[in-house]
């Protein structure tokens, strides 16, 4: 069969080992993890045949795939990509004509995607830094690597976020780093999921669903970013999947992956963390982090029980905004009405700790705050920012209530 080598240098730059059949793979399909991770195995088994020169064995595979996931668009245009080649040279990806040339770029970059995570997928045996502390009601967390088109989801195991599943994904068409409504990027930070739009809402764009999230936050809005309706989202229902850079700005999974992540995620719960790329800590690493971050807190509420004023406000930085004051303010504010106060108690729940991704030592701390004294008493949840200043002391630069 007449295949160029530039057609397999396009994509098929990276090697996998322990080859499979389709059959295999497919008789799985039913048993184990289902649609997406099964047409995924079937798609990067087809490329590692082609790669090693077995052209057939390749359209056996691919033929049994888009029968499998007829909505495949990779498998598809792979599949004729080869039975093409049965009757002539081909040399590029994509040999199909009146296709446009960004959708078959777009196409290649999908399968690329795939192949370099299965090259080298994310080890369970480490944690996103991003992690420092999840809160006793978030059962999970869902980490994005944009730069990998992968969903990761945790599971809180008595505090300690374990790797349960990966998904593939799309971002927004211009990549990340949303500024400003209608750049077509897609926000990096620490969101949390307010709701759920049913399908039956919704034009069959957004597939089986969609998880809107506080975009945008408080970080946000304090850098003048704009732009709304970012959603964690499905595809529509004739669509498996689409490129890595195919959204407005929404972080989309197929429909199938999406009805496996809905039992994971709470309305104002559920943290959805996007980043450029994790970085991956051990377990040793993680503990050290969540002890120092912890320490920040816990000292930080003993020295407002202390009633000592300066040693409360030193957690401040001169960068702070919050709850309607600027530094200056708030430092006046808390001069004159902490040392009133005969006794003052503060207790702390449900802490969650994350650094934010993007930004240069950043976190995001949120917990229950049941604050009681002589003559007030108030239980709500509050959300502070921290960061590691110039003189290397961590500070609050923001904190208000969540809603």
């Amino acid at each position: 069969m007449k295949i160029n080598y530039k057609y397999l240098l396009i994509i098929f730059f990276l090697g996998l080992s322990n080859l499979v059949t389709a059959a295999d793979l497919l008789s799985k399909a039913t048993s184990d993890q289902g649609l997406s991770r099964h047409s995924e195995s079937l798609l990067i088994n087809a490329l590692e045949n082609i790669k090693n020169d077995k052209t057939e064995q390749a359209i056996k595979d691919l033929q049994q795939l888009v029968k499998f996931n007829p909505d495949f668009k990779v498998a598809q245009l792979i599949y004729a990509d080869m039975l093409l080649a049965r009757s002539q040279p081909i040399t590029d990806f994509g040999n199909i004509p009146n296709v446009s040339f960004e959708r078959i770029t777009a196409l290649r970059d999908e399968a690329q995607a795939r192949w370099q995570y299965n090259k080298l997928p994310a080890s369970q045996d480490k944690i996103p830094a991003s992690l420092v502390q999840l809160a006793s009601k978030q059962d999970h967390v869902i980490v994005v690597d944009s730069s990998r088109s992968r969903l990761f989801l945790f599971k809180n195991q008595s505090g300690v976020p374990i790797l349960i599943k990966d998904f593939y994904i799309t971002i927004g068409k211009n990549g990340t780093g949303k500024y400003v409504e209608g750049d077509q990027k897609t926000p990096v930070g620490v969101y949390f999921v307010t709701g759920f739009i049913s399908p039956e809402e919704l034009p069959d764009l957004y597939g089986d669903g969609a998880y809107p999230i506080d975009y945008p936050n408080a970080w946000d809005q304090r850098h003048g970013r704009t732009g709304y309706g970012i959603w964690l989202h499905g595809t529509p229902s004739s669509t498996f999947s689409r490129p890595p850079r195919d959204s407005n700005g929404c972080v989309i999974v197929s429909n199938h992956d999406l009805n496996i992540l809905s039992p994971f995620i709470n309305e104002g719960l559920t943290p959805v963390i996007i980043s450029d790329s994790i970085n991956w800590i051990t377990k040793k690493e993680w503990n050290k982090s969540r002890r120092i971050s912890e320490s920040l807190v816990e000292q930080w509420r003993q020295d407002w029980e202390s009633r000592d004023v300066d040693s409360y406000l030193r957690h401040y930085s001169k960068e702070y905004s919050g709850l309607g004051k600027d530094y200056d303010s708030w430092v006046e504010y808390k001069r004159r009405v902490n040392p009133s106060k005969k006794f003052i108690k503060v207790k702390l729940s449900n802490t969650s700790m994350f650094l934010y991704p993007g930004e240069k030592q950043l976190m995001v701390v949120t917990f229950v705050q049941d604050y009681t004294s002589d003559n007030f008493q108030r239980k709500f949840t509050k959300r502070q920012y921290w960061h590691l200043e110039d003189d290397g002391k961590w500070r609050i630069v923001y904190e208000g209530a969540t809603s």
